[in-house]
């Protein structure tokens, strides 16, 4: 059986929730945890034993051990943070609200 990688992008409470419910799947493991900073990406990479551990959104977005990213920041933030996850070859699930408008969405779905 193939293992997915996954990558938590920001470390809240609803990626706390996504990386519980990734524990319940036999094909996929949570590798890497992204925050604006190291002691949050560590925090959160503690509490659910993530190995690869990242100051940036940049810096996760670049872990080749990575197959999809979670996008799980502020509302905001999700068309830039998801554009930068695409464009660095990486699959990408993207909480809700998607974006925070119809032109936001269109971006993102022309970059994928």
């Amino acid at each position: 059986m193939s293992v997915f990688r996954w990558g938590i992008l920001g470390c809240g409470n609803i990626a706390k929730k996504f990386a519980t419910g990734l524990q319940a799947l036999g094909d996929a493991q949570l590798i890497a945890a992204g925050s604006r900073t190291i002691e949050n990406a560590n925090a959160f990479a503690d509490q659910f034993e993530v190995p690869n551990r990242h100051g940036s959104y940049e810096a996760l977005a670049a872990d080749p051990e990575v197959d999809a990213v979670y996008v799980a920041t502020p509302h905001p933030l999700h068309k830039d943070n998801s554009i930068l996850c695409l464009e660095s070859g990486k699959a990408v699930l993207c909480e809700k609200p998607f974006t925070v408008n119809e032109d936001e969405a269109r971006e993102i779905v022309a970059v994928a």
